[in-house]
C-alpha cells in the first residue's frame, strides 16, 4: 500500500455536497483513493510521499465531457475559420478522410497533454470517423500512456451524402460493422468498477450523419452492456431544419422517439432548446455537455445554461473539438461559460462557484460517475493544484482563491494527481516527453491538410 500526503494548501476546495473550503488544507491518499480530507493539523503527518502545497489552491480534477481529440491536427485551417457548422464540416470531412492509426494516436497525445496541463483529469472523447486503419484503440493507448482517466466513445457515421446525410460517402461505415466493433471495444476496454480508468460509451455522431436504425440499435446495444449513450444534439438551427425535414420533429423529440433520453444519455451542445424541452431533459435526468467557445467560434448560439441549472438538468463543461475551439484549456472554458451566461444582462447569470461546480461535480454527474469530481473520503484521488503567487493570480487570489481560478487566467496547473499517481509536478508533464510528440504531430498535420 502506498500513501501520499498533500499538506498546507492555502485553500482546499472540496466541491462536496456542503461545498466546503478548507484553509491550510490537506489530503491523505491511500493507493488511488482519498482516505482523509481536512485541515493539515488534523491529518497524518507522514506518508510515503509528502508534498508541501503552501501557496496553492487545491481543486478536484476537472471533467471534460465532450471532445474530438483528432481535431488537434486541423486547428485553424484557413478555409474553416469563418464558417458555420455544416460548411465547417463539409470543409474538413475530406481532410479527415486521410486520418490513420498514427494520426489518431499522436493527436490524442497532444490533445490529452493540453487538457492535463489545464487541469483536466477525466476526458470524454467522441471519435466518430475511422478511415484507413484508424481505431478507437489508438486514442485509448494514448490515454493509458499519459495516465488520464478517459471515457472513450465509439462514435459512428453511416448516412452519407448519397443517402441524404451530410458526410461524404468515403467516410461513413457499414452499420453492421459499427455495431460489431462497438461490442468489441466495450468487451475489451470498459471498466465498470469504481475508479475505472477506461470506460466506453456508444456515440452515433449526429442526427444528420446516421440512420434511425443505427440510433435505435445503438441504444439497445448500450443498454444491454450498461454503458452510456452520447451524441451531438440541437447545436445549430441547420440541424433543427434537418430534423424537421426528415422526421417532422425537433431534434430532441426526434431522438427521444428513437430511445435516446434518460439518465444514461448525454448530449453535446443543447443550444437550440425551448422551455418545454428543458423540462423534459430535467424530468428524465438527461445530461448536457456545454461547449461555450465552440458555440461562439461557429456562431451556433448560446446554450441556456442558467435555465438548465435552475430546472435541474445535469450540466458538464467541455472544450469540444480542437478544430472548432482551437484550444483545449478547460479552466478557460469554465471562464467562457461564466462570461457567456452574463452577456444577456444578468451579472450573476453564472457564478464562479457554479462554473467550477459544472466543471467537476456536474461533469461527474453527466458521465454517470459517483467516484470523481469532489475531494472527499472514498473518492478517486484525482485533484489539481495551482500556485497562487503567479502573475495571472496577482491581486486576485488574495481575495478569493476559488473565484480566482475562474475570473483570472492561469496558464497551466502546477500539480495534477490522477488515480493517486502524480502526472504533473511543478508544472511539468511527467508521463510523456512532449516536444518530440509535438514535432511529429505537426508533421502529420502538414501532410494531412496538404
Amino acid at each position: 500500500m502506498s500513501t501520499l500526503l498533500i499538506k498546507h494548501a492555502t485553500q482546499l476546495v472540496t466541491m462536496d455536497d456542503g461545498r466546503h473550503r478548507i484553509d491550510d488544507g490537506a489530503l491523505f491518499i491511500r493507493n488511488n483513493v482519498i482516505a482523509a480530507v481536512g485541515p493539515t493539523r488534523e491529518l497524518p503527518t507522514e506518508a510515503d510521499r509528502v508534498i508541501d502545497a503552501s501557496g496553492m489552491v487545491l481543486l478536484p480534477g476537472l471533467v471534460n465531457t465532450h471532445h474530438h481529440l483528432y481535431q488537434t491536427l486541423t486547428r485553424n485551417v484557413p478555409a474553416a475559420q469563418d464558417v458555420v457548422l455544416f460548411k465547417w464540416l463539409q470543409t474538413l470531412y475530406p481532410i479527415w478522410a486521410g486520418l490513420d492509426s498514427e494520426a489518431i494516436y499522436v493527436s490524442a497525445q497532444v490533445g490529452l497533454a493540453e487538457l492535463l496541463l489545464s487541469g483536466t483529469t477525466t476526458v470524454a472523447d467522441h471519435l466518430y470517423i475511422y478511415p484507413n486503419d484508424a481505431r478507437l484503440d489508438d486514442e485509448i493507448r494514448a490515454a493509458q500512456e499519459l495516465g488520464v482517466r478517459i471515457r472513450a466513445t465509439r462514435g459512428s457515421m453511416s448516412l452519407g451524402e448519397s443517402a441524404g446525410g451530410l458526410p461524404p460517402d468515403c467516410v461513413v461505415e457499414d452499420e453492421e460493422f459499427i455495431l460489431r466493433d462497438t461490442r468489441r471495444v466495450i468487451e475489451e476496454y470498459h471498466e465498470a468498477e469504481p475508479y475505472g480508468m477506461v470506460q466506453i460509451a456508444v456515440a452515433p455522431c449526429s442526427p444528420f450523419s446516421v440512420t434511425e436504425d443505427l440510433m435505435r440499435e445503438s441504444a439497445k446495444l448500450a443498454r444491454a452492456y450498461g454503458v452510456q449513450l452520447h451524441t451531438h444534439l440541437a447545436e445549430t438551427q441547420d440541424e433543427e431544419a434537418f430534423c424537421l425535414e426528415i422526421a417532422g420533429k425537433r431534434p430532441l423529440a426526434y431522438v427521444e422517439s428513437l430511445g435516446w433520453i434518460g439518465d444514461d444519455v448525454w448530449f453535446a451542445h443543447g443550444v437550440h432548446i425551448n422551455a418545454e424541452e428543458i423540462q423534459r431533459l430535467a424530468e428524465t435526468h438527461t445530461g448536457v455537455a456545454h461547449c461555450p467557445s465552440s458555440n461562439m467560434r461557429l456562431a451556433s448560439g448560446i446554450a441556456p445554461i442558467r435555465a438548465y441549472l435552475d430546472a435541474g438538468v445535469p450540466v458538464g463543461i467541455a472544450v469540444d473539438g480542437s478544430a472548432s475551439n482551437d484550444g483545449s484549456h478547460l479552466l478557460q472554458e469554465a471562464r467562457m461559460a461564466l462570461l457567456l451566461q452574463r452577456v444577456t444582462g444578468n451579472p450573476a447569470g453564472l457564478t464562479a462557484e457554479e462554473a467550477l461546480w459544472i466543471s467537476t461535480r456536474g461533469g461527474a454527474e453527466v458521465l454517470g460517475r459517483d467516484d470523481i469530481g469532489q475531494l472527499a473520503p472514498g473518492m478517486a484521488a484525482d485533484f489539481i493544484g495551482l500556485r497562487l503567487d503567479t502573475v495571472g493570480f496577482a491581486g486576485g487570489a488574495v481575495h478569493d482563491p476559488l473565484a480566482a481560478t475562474i475570473f483570472c487566467q492561469p496558464s497551466t496547473v502546477d500539480l495534477s494527481v490522477i488515480n493517486g499517481q502524480i502526472v504533473i509536478e511543478e508544472g511539468q508533464l511527467l508521463t510523456i516527453d512532449l516536444p518530440p510528440v509535438i514535432e511529429r504531430h505537426n508533421e502529420i498535420a502538414r501532410k494531412l491538410v496538404r
